[in-house]
């Protein structure tokens, strides 16, 4: 099992969302190093959990500090932008690291409904342009020509070059899934959004219903789960708590930073919310490395992913990085990075 990781630069208590940009730049090159095959960002606007409001940057800034690692997008949401700018975004990104840039796309707006019309005035009908988004996209970013008839056929993406961002569809529903299999594009199912509600529907809809394309023969799945490890199964339940007070919290409409553990277990919750976080513990990952890796391939086995990209939000970042070394190790990536290199 392909083993990636996606960072959405998460806010936490005490430190400044700019430090948690920093803190991403260190986790990637601590991924690339462990043998983690893709390093995805994340598109939020308007939060005060999340500080990764432009992905093309941060894939620049990782793609120029390491040397092997995949980077990429997961995703760009593509109702706010114009689809020749992001081809243009991308095509310098893979001028940078050729051969290895993702252009992760997806469809929610990644904010709050005023944020989305800040970033694009005609934010009520751009989700509704999304597939003719995509076909204008896929030919500029690959340096063909655009559909016969098209005012913008003759317009070209540059830098031009021999390679070719891979593109990928994101999405926690049916509908991302019917986009990817019409493009015959890989898809990726956003599991810790749903904490798996859906999945299997959506991921079925993809495989019945995928067309061969130039970049892709055949269906090619990827799962995005959240997971934590630790050195010890208390330990990661301790760390797990700052993760099920912010759904808490998330599930109520409020976007706050991550809560240290010790300030989860200062905070007086009801019942009723004591009950939601053990809830979420019951169908959150976590445990020691070999727990983690277990859960996860039977997790990409039942689902029939190919892929599996592990998003831990923890306020710690030593213990983030703890937990993707322990992973790294219990999976085999370890020992096949240090043979590669």
């Amino acid at each position: 099992m392909r083993l990636s990781v996606l960072d959405q630069s998460t806010v936490v208590t005490g430190r400044t969302p700019a430090e948690s940009i920093r803190e991403s730049l260190a986790l990637a090159r601590l991924a690339e190093s462990l043998g983690y095959a893709r390093y995805w960002v994340a598109e939020h606007h308007n939060s005060d959990s999340q500080a990764g409001t432009a992905p093309e940057i941060l894939i620049g800034a990782i793609a120029a500090t390491t040397a092997r690692i995949r980077v990429g997008s997961a995703g760009v949401m593509l109702p706010h932008y114009a689809a020749l700018k992001v081809a243009e975004q991308f095509r310098v990104l893979e001028a940078v690291a050729p051969g290895r840039i993702d252009l992760g796309l997806g469809r929610a707006p990644g904010s709050d409904g005023r944020t989305a019309f800040a970033l694009n005035p005609r934010a009520d009908t751009a989700a509704d342009q999304f597939p003719a988004q995509i076909r204008d996209l896929l030919a500029w970013v690959s340096g063909q020509k655009l559909v016969d008839g098209h005012p913008f056929r003759d317009v070209r993406a540059q830098p031009a070059g021999p390679t070719t961002p891979e593109v990928w569809i994101l999405g926690s529903s049916d509908y991302g899934a019917q986009v990817a299999a019409y493009f015959g594009l890989p898809y990726c199912y956003a599991h810790f959004i749903t904490e798996g509600r859906g999945a299997e529907q959506a991921i079925d809809a993809y495989r019945t219903q995928f067309r061969p394309s130039a970049q892709l023969a055949a269906p090619h799945v990827a799962v995005c789960v959240w997971a934590l490890a630790a050195d010890t199964r208390q330990e990661a339940e301790r760390l797990l708590t700052s993760r099920l007070a912010w759904r808490l919290g998330r599930n109520r409409g409020l976007f706050e930073p991550l809560m240290s553990p010790d300030e989860v277990a200062a905070r007086a919750f009801s019942d009723a919310e004591r009950a939601h976080m053990e809830a979420g513990r019951s169908v959150s990952i976590y445990g020691t490395g070999e727990e983690v890796a277990r859960q996860l391939d039977a997790l990409a086995s039942g689902l029939g992913a190919d892929e599996v990209a592990v998003l831990t939000t923890v306020h710690d970042p030593q213990a983030r990085r703890r937990s993707y070394t322990l992973l790294a190790e219990a999976s085999g990536l370890t020992s096949a990075a240090l043979v590669a290199a």
